[in-house]
C-alpha cells in the first residue's frame, strides 16, 4: 500500500486486508505498539486481525492516513467522528506520539463544536448512530447530543450561521422538502421534527430525556414523540412498530399528564393492541389515559373485546382507566373532572347494556367503579338498568336485585321513581325502595315550597295544621305499609297496591297547590302601609 516497507498485513473487520509498515504505524498507535513491543529480530509477514474496528475498512483507512502524513490529516465535521471512534481504539494517545497523536486533535476540533452549522452537526450525530457503541464509549455521541439539544433551546430568530436547518445544504436521503419549504418550516417550533425522524431509537430516547431533563416544553417534545412514531411506522415491519411504540410510550410517561393529547393516546393505543407490545408499555399507556379521561369520548372507549371473548366491548379496559383516573386523584381533585368523567361513563353503560353477553358482575362494577358523589342524578343509569335487564330477561330474582342494589334511588327524579315502581322489569323490592324514596323527595318538596313564617290565628294555620297531620299520616301510612307488604306476592297484585299509594301522592300535589293559591289571595289582601306592622304570615310547611 503506501511506503516503502509493507510488512503488515490488516485484516479489518473481514472487509478488506491492508498491507502497512509496522513501524510507522506503531509509532502512532499504542494497541499496534503493545502488540509488536516484546518482538526481537526481524519479522516479516506478520498479520493483524481486526474484528470490531470502528467504520471498518474506511476508518481504518482514514488512519493509515494519519500515521503516513507524519500525524497530520483534515478534521471537519463529516469525518470527527469516524476519526475520533477509531482513534480511541487504535489508543492513539499522547504517551504513544506526543503532541501529534489523534485523539487530542479531533477533541480540540470538538471544542469547536457551537460554531458548527445544524446541518454539519447532524452529520456528525449520525456517523455517531452509526459507530455504537463506540461513539458513546468514546464520549463523542453525548458531546453531539448535547450540542444538538443546545441548539434546539436556542429562540427560532438565532443566527441561521449556528442553527440553521439549511445552512450547509445538507439533507438526508429521505428528506424530500424543497429548499423553500425548509426556509419557511424553520421559523416554526416544529422545524427540526423531520430532521430528527431519521435517527435510532437510542438517539431519540438521549435527546428526550435532554430536553425534559432541560425543562423543554413538555407539549412540544410530546407532538415531536407522536410526529416520529407516524414518521417512521411507514414501511416498518411488525417489530419494529413494536419497539417504536415502547420507545416512544415510555418516553411520554416523563411528560406532564397534560401536555400529551388524550385523542393521540387512544390512537397509539389501537395500534398497540395488535402490537403484542410489553406489558409495562400497555400499563403505562392506560395509566396515562385514565389520568385525563375526563377528556376522553364515548367512541374512544369502544375498544373490541379480546380475541376469544364474547362480551362486545372491552369491559375490562374501560375499569382500568377508571381505575388509574381514581388513583390519580380525579375525583378529590376536581369535581367537574369527576362529573364529566360520570356522564361518559352513563353514556358508555348505556352502551353496553344491550350486549346479551355481558355479565351482570361486569356491569355492577361498571355502575360502581365511581363514587357516589360523582353523579346529581341517577336517572341516566336507571334507563341503562332498564335496558339490561331487558335484554337479561332470564335473570334470577337474586340476580336482579344485585344489578339494582347499584341504584341509588335518592338521587333518581321523581319521574324515574314512578316509573321504576311500575316496572315489570324490576324485583318487587325495587318498586318499595322507590315509592318510599318518592314520598320523601315530595315531603321535601312540600318543606321547600312553603318556607314563609306566619301568625299562629292566620286563617292558613287551621289548613296548615290539618294539611300538615294529613300529610304525616298518609306518609306514615305508606311507610307502615311498605314494612307490613308481603314481597313474596304476585306482581300483578304488588302493582295494584302501589298504584293506590300513588294516588295518595297525587292527593298531597293537589292539597300542596291548593294551599299556595290561598296564601297567594291572603297577601294580596292585606293592607300594607305604617298603620299596620304586623309581620306577614306564614305559609302552611
Amino acid at each position: 500500500m503506501m511506503g516503502v516497507c509493507c510488512d503488515l498485513q490488516v485484516d479489518v473487520n473481514g472487509q478488506e486486508i491492508f498491507f502497512v509498515d509496522k513501524r510507522i504505524l506503531s509509532s502512532f498507535s499504542g494497541r499496534l505498539s503493545k502488540l509488536f513491543g516484546n518482538l526481537t529480530g526481524t519479522t516479516r509477514n506478520l498479520k493483524v486481525i481486526f474484528h470490531d474496528l470502528p467504520g471498518g475498512a474506511e476508518g481504518f483507512e482514514l488512519i493509515a492516513r494519519f500515521c503516513y502524513n507524519n500525524g497530520r490529516t483534515e478534521i471537519n465535521p463529516s469525518n470527527i467522528s469516524l476519526l475520533h471512534c477509531a482513534a480511541y481504539f487504535m489508543e492513539m494517545t499522547k504517551d504513544i506520539s506526543g503532541t501529534h497523536n489523534l485523539i487530542e486533535q479531533t477533541e480540540k476540533s470538538l471544542q469547536g463544536m457551537g460554531y458548527w452549522t445544524w446541518s454539519e452537526l447532524l452529520v456528525a450525530l449520525k456517523q455517531c448512530q452509526d459507530l455504537v457503541p463506540a461513539a458513546n464509549s468514546s464520549g463523542i455521541t453525548e458531546k453531539c447530543l448535547d450540542s444538538l439539544v443546545a441548539r434546539l433551546a436556542l429562540p427560532s430568530d438565532a443566527s441561521p450561521s449556528t442553527s440553521s436547518p439549511d445552512s450547509s445544504g445538507f439533507r438526508f436521503s429521505c428528506d424530500t422538502r424543497s429548499t423553500e419549504s425548509v426556509k419557511h418550516s424553520y421559523f416554526r417550533t416544529n422545524w427540526w421534527f423531520e430532521d430528527l425522524v431519521v435517527f435510532n431509537l437510542d438517539i431519540i430516547e438521549n435527546v428526550t430525556k435532554a430536553m425534559v431533563s432541560q425543562k423543554f416544553d413538555h407539549v412540544m417534545i410530546s407532538r415531536f414523540l407522536f410526529y416520529f412514531q407516524k414518521s417512521r411506522f411507514v414501511g416498518a415491519s411488525s417489530d419494529e412498530k413494536r419497539k417504536i411504540t415502547e420507545t416512544v410510550v415510555n418516553l411520554l410517561f416523563l411528560l406532564d399528564g397534560s401536555s400529551v393529547s388524550c385523542k393521540n393516546l387512544f390512537g397509539i393505543l389501537r395500534v398497540a393492541s395488535s402490537l403484542n407490545v410489553s406489558k409495562c408499555c400497555k400499563n403505562k399507556l392506560e395509566s396515562m389515559i385514565g389520568s385525563q379521561l375526563d377528556q376522553a369520548t364515548l367512541d374512544n372507549l369502544l375498544f373490541p373485546s379480546p380475541h376469544g371473548m364474547d362480551y362486545l366491548y372491552d369491559v375490562n379496559l374501560v375499569l382500568r382507566f377508571l381505575k388509574s383516573f381514581l388513583l390519580g386523584g380525579g375525583c378529590q381533585v376536581s369535581s367537574t373532572r369527576s362529573r364529566k368523567v360520570a356522564s361518559l361513563m352513563d353514556l358508555y353503560i348505556a352502551e353496553v347494556a344491550p350486549d346479551s353477553c355481558l355479565k351482570p358482575s361486569k356491569f355492577v362494577a361498571l355502575v360502581m367503579a365511581l363514587p357516589d358523589p360523582a353523579r346529581d342524578s341517577y336517572d341516566g343509569i336507571y334507563r341503562a338498568m332498564d335496558m339490561y335487564l331487558e335484554v337479561h330477561a332470564g335473570l334470577s330474582e337474586e340476580e336482579k336485585m344485585k344489578v339494582c342494589c347499584a341504584l341509588n334511588y335518592e338521587k333518581l327524579s321523581i319521574e324515574a321513581c314512578k316509573h321504576v315502581a311500575q316496572n315489570p322489569k324490576f324485583p318487587s323490592r325495587t318498586a318499595v325502595q322507590a315509592l318510599i324514596s318518592q314520598q320523601s323527595k315530595l315531603k321535601s318538596l312540600l318543606q321547600d315550597t312553603n318556607h314563609l313564617k306566619s301568625f299562629d290565628d292566620s286563617p292558613c294555620s287551621y289548613i296548615e295544621k290539618g294539611s300538615k297531620g294529613k300529610k304525616e299520616e298518609e306518609g306514615e301510612q305508606i311507610v307502615l305499609y311498605a314494612k307490613k307488604l308481603d314481597l313474596s306476592m304476585e306482581n300483578e297484585k304488588l302493582r295494584a297496591n302501589l298504584q293506590g299509594m300513588q294516588w295518595r301522592v297525587m292527593e298531597l300535589e293537589k292539597v300542596c297547590r291548593k294551599m299556595q293559591t290561598q296564601m297567594t289571595k291572603i297577601m294580596k289582601s292585606r293592607p300594607s302601609g305604617p298603620s299596620n306592622s304586623r309581620s306577614l304570615p306564614k305559609l302552611c310547611s
